[in-house]
């Protein structure tokens, strides 16, 4: 607190605070080892060992010094969490491309993204000036990064400029490529942009399992971009380290990293800065005077902003015409006392998942895909293709973000017989994307419901997870189990969370999609009361409502939460 030039009274309140709780620790040797309630547990540091994560999931670990190996095995094994399915007489393919003059080659594990971004990592100076004086050491010997791989430092904090720039640390960072894009959320959220023409077609073309290195906290698939199928998620110094070799699956220990300019191979050891090195230039320019100078100015520092003419009074005038903020549906048709509870009757089914589908495969989010639903109404809105910006950026309209619902480019949906945002409409069998089928359905006047497997809605793009199946149509969900937040997040906007038996779900039941589902419920509602789920088909089994507290119960009823704070303040 000090160092970041907080004032002194919060300082020593948060001192009394923690003395007071018997939380003030001085590791000097003065006070005696605390006594712990739990379960003591020990932790060798000599067993810590460098790692990233990935390539699909923030919470798959992969050891540095076993990334080669990993690498290999998640090409050949099934597409899956940790797969891609590529044959084994494919694992050597590669594609050549002309970029700015110069001809390069690419295969499998080749980097087309490195990033230091977000603001996990880029909020510990350490970290951050550890990776500029890995850049300083890479220079020096003559190494530089590939062209068209696409670089860029966004550090959530201005901060990190000050500190970089008092070090001379950011002359080194710039010359390997990364130069200050931004600050905030980038890469992580898919903000990447457009590879270069040439790059997306030689992509394309190999069917290259290429990757993406950033010091983010998402890797989800088709998060960071959709063309890159492999995510890593590592330190800022690895990340410079991952893009000076230009491929994710090298063994650092045993493969140079490049070839210095005297023409000798350079090791990724010659060029790592000890911890020493790197305490001694944090302690030089991390003062808290940056800070205070800093966020001092933070309320005058962009004039752009406050030169904004900003309208007056209570009531937001909406713009039918924006493509970025419209007025939100979820109210129309509200009445002040809550409607009678509408039954599930007959639903299709918009989508049969397996395990592990994520909120960002539900969700809107990162790039507009030039040939989505969503593409196609920014169109028709006047919107030029390079003026697409991103989920993100247009989350406050729910014109774009409904038809971006389920658009996630690796989405796996068994209703449909290829990877994507695609759907069969049941009663025709025809193939479209599950936009396109919501909207369908919704004129037909048919309820919706989704079938999924294990771990429903793990992930972190969440609020339009549940808000985007909502204006899809969905009236409820049956998974075999579901991430908690994302579960609260459903019946928070009125969709009824199902939970299959324990040892039951779509495939032991041989539910493949094309039936109907009425939901047989009962007069009232109570905490996780079992129901019957009746299928055109005949078949019957039961599931668990997951409301799993009474004002759960009462959201729901409302329609949602937001219906029943509305009601509560009419009230």
């Amino acid at each position: 607190m000090k160092t970041i030039g907080a004032p002194e009274e919060r300082i020593q309140l948060v001192e009394a605070y923690l003395k007071s709780q018997g939380l003030f620790r001085v590791y000097d040797g003065s006070q005696p080892d605390p006594v712990y309630s739990g379960e003591v547990m020990e932790l060798n540091l000599s067993d810590v060992t460098p790692c990233v994560s990935g390539p699909k999931r923030p919470h798959d670990r992969v050891e540095v010094a076993k990334m080669q190996e990993d690498f290999k095995s998640c090409l050949a094994a099934p597409v899956g969490f940790k797969g891609f399915n590529i044959p084994a007489d494919k694992h050597g393919a590669t594609t050549t491309f002309n970029f700015e003059g110069t001809d390069y080659s690419i295969g499998h594990g080749s980097i087309v993204i490195a990033a230091i971004t977000s603001c996990t990592n880029t909020s510990n100076p350490a970290v951050m000036l550890q990776a500029g004086m890995l850049a300083k050491a890479a220079v020096e010997r003559g190494l530089g990064t590939a062209a068209y791989i696409k670089k860029s430092l966004s550090p959530g904090s201005g901060v990190v400029t000050k500190y970089m720039e008092l070090s001379g640390m950011d002359v080194y960072l710039d010359k390997l490529g990364f130069t200050t894009a931004g600050y905030g959320c980038m890469t992580c959220i898919g903000n990447s942009g457009n590879l270069p023409e040439a790059l997306d077609e030689a992509i394309t073309e190999g069917d290259l399992v290429v990757a993406s290195v950033l010091s983010g906290n998402r890797n989800f698939e088709g998060r960071v971009h959709p063309l890159t199928r492999a995510n890593y998620l590592a330190s800022p110094p690895l990340v410079v380290a991952y893009c000076l070799a230009g491929r994710c699956d090298i063994d650092f220990e045993k493969e140079p990293i490049g070839k210095g300019s005297d023409g000798q191979d350079v090791f990724l050891k010659d060029l790592w800065p000890p911890r020493s090195a790197v305490d001694q230039v944090v302690a030089s320019v991390v003062k808290p005077e940056l800070f205070k100078e800093f966020y001092s100015a933070t309320l005058t520092r962009n004039e752009r902003w406050n030169k904004l003419d900003a309208p007056q009074g209570e009531l937001f005038a909406w713009d039918d015409n924006s493509t970025y903020i419209h007025h939100p549906p979820f109210f129309q048709g509200i009445t002040k006392d809550i409607p009678a509870l509408e039954e599930v009757k007959d639903a299709h089914c918009l989508c049969l998942f397996g395990d592990s589908v994520t909120t960002d495969h539900i969700s809107p989010a990162g790039n507009i895909a030039k040939n989505s639903v969503a593409a196609k109404f920014l169109i028709e809105k006047g919107v030029e293709q390079k003026l697409f910006n991103s989920y993100g950026a247009r989350r406050g309209n729910d014109l774009v973000m409904a038809r971006g619902t389920f658009a996630n480019v690796r989405i796996v949906n068994k209703m449909a017989d290829k990877v994507g945002p695609i759907t069969t409409h049941v009663p025709s069998g025809e193939v479209m994307t599950i936009y396109e089928a919501a909207e369908r359905y919704m004129k037909e006047g048919k309820q919706l419901m989704i079938i999924a497997g294990k771990e429903y809605g793990s992930g972190s793009s969440r609020d339009w997870a549940a808000k985007g199946p909502k204006l899809q149509g969905v009236k409820a969900v049956i998974a075999e189990s579901y991430e908690r937040i994302h579960r609260s997040n459903l019946l928070g906007m009125g969709i009824l969370p199902l939970q299959f038996k324990e040892g039951e779900g779509a495939d032991s039941l041989q539910l493949t999609g094309s039936e109907t589902f009425s939901i047989e419920r009962g007069a009232n509602l109570s905490v996780n009361q079992t129901v019957k789920v009746k299928t055109s088909d005949g078949k019957v089994f039961e599931c668990t409502t997951r409301l799993d507290t009474e004002p759960e119960i009462a959201y729901y009823k409302n329609g949602g939460i937001l219906q029943y704070v509305l009601r509560k303040l009419v009230a």
